[in-house]
């Protein structure tokens, strides 16, 4: 399974691609030259950008930068959900970034992209809505709804998260590229069977004690403890589909329960039951 480099064709007499994509049931790891924000709303889902991979809950608004290699926001989702993808190229304006003042703030957003950015909070909430509203605009009031979002995005300060400590797009060689997409898809495809680190090391052709030094230098994490944080974002969607505690435990492949729990306090803070019954409170709320 190699990183993907999809082919982005903007909307005819458009500077930018604006689309709804739907590939819940494919594995699509995969970088382009283009800007790309995305807008998600899902009961749970996973969120892996670069190097950095952890869950949302219920909507998620991402900025990922040209090149970066990121998974599909709506892989393995088994619940309704809606997705808003923007894809623009760096000189989508020309070179208007670097000689309208008013526009710095944008150039400063994009350079910050190159490590990906998160946006929750009202701004999230508020950039969704329009995001979904630039359908039913013409060309030119979408181009100019766009630039609105970038600079509400721009300002923003509080509700932002940058997700990876360093660049992972143009600066990362595409060998690693190539042989990290291999990694996390034998991760996702694997997960809840007890994946073998030596498996996987023959996999990308290293030794397991060389496999186990690359991975750490790659992701700042054990293999064993990626793969615990990958069990626990996809334990959380399916507690929020109604699964009880014993029974996400046994499906992303944990079967001891009280193991399950701690596992689930270490990284979110509260314990399942605790987890299910905020958020299912949040959404019958």
């Amino acid at each position: 399974m190699k990183v993907q480099l999809e082919k982005v064709v903007p909307g005819e007499g458009q500077s930018f691609r604006l689309f709804s994509p739907s590939l819940r049931d494919h594995f699509y790891w995969h970088y382009h030259p283009e800007y790309e924000l995305v807008y998600v709303e899902a009961t749970a889902g996973i969120r892996h950008v670069g190097l950095h991979v952890s869950s949302y809950i219920e909507s998620d608004l991402v900025l990922i930068g040209p090149n970066i290699p990121h998974l599909n926001f709506d892989y393995g989702l088994k619940t309704e959900y809606h997705q808003v993808v923007v894809q623009l190229a760096p000189d989508f304006l020309g070179d208007a970034l670097q000689h309208a003042p008013e526009l710095g703030g944008v150039e400063k957003l994009f350079a910050r992209a190159a490590y990906g950015l998160s946006f929750g909070g009202a701004v999230k909430e508020r950039v969704g809505s329009e995001l979904k509203a630039m359908f039913d605009l013409g060309p030119f009031e979408q181009l100019v709804a766009l630039l609105r979002i970038f600079y509400q995005l721009a300002a923003e300060r509080v509700d932002v998260l940058q997700l990876n400590e360093e660049q992972t797009g143009v600066k990362s060689m595409l060998t690693d590229k190539v042989r990290m997409s291999s990694v996390y898809e034998y991760i996702h495809r694997r997960y809840d069977q007890g994946p073998d680190v030596n498996e996987v090391a023959a996999q990308v052709h290293l030794s397991t004690a060389a496999f186990c030094r690359y991975f750490k230098r790659q992701t700042r994490m054990t293999f064993t403890d990626f793969v615990n944080q990958y069990r626990i974002g996809q334990a959380k969607t399916l507690l929020l589909q109604g699964r009880s505690v014993t029974e996400a435990a046994f499906e992303v492949g944990l079967e001891s329960v009280s193991y399950f729990n701690k596992l689930f306090r270490l990284h979110e803070g509260m314990n399942p039951s605790e987890f299910k019954k905020r958020y299912r409170d949040h959404f019958t709320g």
